[in-house]
């Protein structure tokens, strides 16, 4: 048998980008969230060149026959064509026919150049600083900031070249006029670009393009025998807008001589030289000002009440009585901030422990421990502080809670905490632990457009595994193989979670061979993983059907004969972020399910802490099993993963399922009983 096969992770990773992409290109989804569609893209190929290309370059620079450099080149390239098709043949034109005129790439009329050069004195020159580029320049580009690149044409047949910077977030990046024929919006720095002449006003000519360089996102973080985790960090970002380039991003038009000149001055030797359009950054494009009901997404209010908790009881008491779970945003966050502030508040609390690993900008959450550290409760929160991007916030979270008295506890560097668990322990006879266990950050931000699910639970073996890890995250230490740590109810990541998910998949292929039913659906975000991608195989091998479905990273090939044949793989892509992580197991008839924080990448397997936990109560794991069958049975906004890395559309039948719009129907009582597709 030839070895098995596995996609490339990082040309994967842009195949999920390009489905983004077709949804901006979807004329059926409405007008502003295809131009958020747009933007989404742009952000994610920011990431993608700050945390995977400085990988990429790298091994393409030790190994010339490695070519995934040079196709997730060609990939971006093709995707960057398509992203200015939809938006200057579709999405502009579409702008137009509302009243709205979006100058793109077109000149400043003289009707509103006017408006231009007041609105350039009384709001913008203030913010402009521009530099005069030499050889002894010291002025550095910021990470992913925009520029304008201006050539100088002096008198005496002299030459100077000129940055000047767009001061954003200072001003907004687009400014709205209101003309008699209609709304004109302009880009910041066309503004600018018009109104050079009073920059330089001794200039015979001047030539203006605009340019952006990204750098490497990673933190170069000491063994945590090292000084304080925080003040390491902190360290840390102060240097990261000054870290290896890994792209200069340039406008059409720029000499080669004058581009090598930029290249030379800021040291871009080692950056990918990419020549883009005219306006970077259009992830900027969400804040464009043409916000109208008429052109958005129709409101899903969320669901305000939970199946087994009614008031006026407290929701600790509902939890003494039953399994609770919110699957947001399709039902109310304002359930696990109430978990949180009667921790604050109630009297027979003594402890809490929770971790965070996004904080939100202005958390509730946040708020309440500082409340319960007040109110005199042990409070203990393991912050983490290598989130990427949201380190500085996390940062100062964790300096405000333990001014207030929250013990805080950071992980090892090697080792991030992604489990997403909180515990309180009380004074009660029979239930003196509560817990809250979930697939996404304890992010009241984030979950108005995540898809996660939480648990809410009083089961005593569960929240003793909770507390037992608690207490080894205090530590501070990396898991050793000493380590007398069982968890017979919680999967956790660097203890049993890779054995646990091999074993149920084993249990499957057993039954499949003594003629049982057997069967396995998960739904992640990332399927990287090896030793998992061949169990799942191997399953297949055994003749088990495996549904899958993974938004984003997926290196498994389906549909190879004699490895895949078994396996489908969708992708699912539509108003909210797919997120949550859910795994069921046929078992024969009764299904085990599963969920939690960890998708199957080596850095979830390996490299951080991951809490998967099952889900008990019968009513509840119905729910999942029926939330699931619906994703699996979108033919709307769903695509498959085929052989060959391609987003193949699913043939919509009339009357087709968009599944994200069922799960709201089902979950606010539109949908009673629901026939399961897998």
């Amino acid at each position: 048998m030839e070895a098995f096969r596995y996609f490339n992770r990082d040309i994967s990773w842009l195949s999920f980008n390009e489905r983004v992409l077709m949804e901006a290109a979807n004329e059926s989804v409405p007008l502003m969230e295809r131009i958020r569609f747009l933007s989404i893209y742009s952000s994610n190929l920011d990431e993608f060149y700050r945390v995977r290309m400085p990988y990429l370059q790298k091994n393409a620079m030790q190994d010339a026959d490695n070519n995934a450099f040079l196709e997730a080149e060609a990939t971006v390239n093709r995707q960057l064509e398509e992203f200015g098709r939809i938006l200057g043949k579709s999405v502009i034109p579409a702008l137009a026919r509302l009243g709205f005129h979006f100058l793109y790439k077109e000149p400043i009329s003289e009707q509103i150049a006017a408006f231009a050069r007041h609105y350039f004195y009384t709001q913008i020159a203030g913010f402009l600083q521009p530099v005069y580029l030499n050889d002894k320049t010291s002025f550095f580009p910021e990470n992913n900031q925009i520029y304008i690149v201006v050539v100088l044409e002096l008198p005496g047949d002299k030459e100077k070249i000129a940055l000047v910077n767009i001061p954003v977030p200072q001003l907004d990046r687009f400014v709205k006029i209101k003309q008699p024929d209609g709304e004109y919006i302009i880009f910041l720095e066309d503004l600018i670009r018009c109104n050079l002449p009073i920059l330089f006003p001794d200039a015979l000519d001047i030539k203006a393009f605009n340019i952006k360089v990204t750098r490497d996102a990673e933190l170069d973080l000491l063994d945590e025998d090292g000084e304080d985790m925080a003040e390491q960090v902190e360290k840390q970002l102060s240097k990261r807008d000054f870290g290896l380039a890994t792209r200069l991003l340039y406008e059409p038009g720029l000499s080669l001589r004058h581009l090598q000149y930029i290249v030379n001055v800021f040291d871009l030797k080692k950056a990918s030289l990419v020549e883009g359009g005219r306006y970077h950054n259009l992830k900027d494009l969400s804040a464009l000002p043409v916000a109208s009901p008429a052109i958005s997404y129709p409101a899903w209010p969320a669901a305000q009440h939970l199946q087994g908790f009614e008031e006026p009881e407290t929701l600790f008491e509902a939890l003494t009585r039953r399994d609770l779970m919110v699957h947001a945003p399709y039902q109310t966050y304002d359930t696990i901030l109430r978990f949180f502030n009667e921790a604050a508040i109630d009297r027979s609390v003594q402890e809490i422990y929770t971790t965070m690993y996004r904080v939100a900008h202005d958390s509730k959450i946040a708020h309440a421990l500082i409340t319960a550290a007040k109110n005199g409760k042990k409070v203990t929160v393991l912050v983490e502080l290598k989130a990427r991007f949201d380190e500085a916030n996390n940062i100062r979270w964790a300096k405000k809670m333990k001014s207030a008295g929250v013990k805080i506890i950071h992980s090892v560097t090697a080792l991030k905490v992604h489990a997403k668990l909180a515990l309180v322990k009380r004074k009660h006879e029979t239930h003196s632990h509560l817990g809250l266990l979930a697939t996404g950050n304890l992010n009241e931000g984030t979950a108005r457009f995540y898809t996660d699910h939480i648990l809410l639970t009083a089961h005593p073996a569960m929240l003793k595994e909770a507390e037992l890890l608690f207490g080894f995250l205090s530590k501070k230490k990396k898991p050793e193989k000493i380590d007398a740590m069982r968890f017979e109810h919680l999967l956790v990541a660097q203890f049993n979670l890779q054995n646990r998910f091999v074993e149920l998949i084993d249990r499957e292929i057993e039954n499949a061979k003594d003629g049982l039913p057997a069967g396995i659906t998960i739904k992640l975000n990332n399927l990287e993983e090896e030793v998992l991608i061949n169990k799942l195989y191997e399953a297949s091998n055994a003749g088990i059907a495996v549904n899958l479905i993974v938004r984003s990273i997926c290196r498994l090939v389906p549909g190879v004969p004699g490895q895949s044949e078994h396996i489908r793989i969708k992708r699912i892509v539509d108003r909210y972020l797919e997120h949550g992580r859910v795994f069921i197991f046929h078992n024969n008839g009764h299904p085990e399910v599963f969920m939690g924080s960890a998708d199957w990448m080596n850095r979830n397997i390996y490299r951080r802490i991951e809490v998967c936990f099952p889900i008990y109560h019968e009513d509840l794991k119905k729910q999942l099993i029926d939330i699931l069958a619906l994703q699996w049975g979108d033919t709307v906004q769903a695509v498959w993963i085929d052989e060959k890395l391609h987003n193949a559309p699913v043939t919509t039948l009339p009357g087709g399922v968009r599944s994200q719009e069922a799960i709201y129907q089902y979950l606010t009582g539109a949908v009673k009983n629901l026939k399961k597709t897998f």
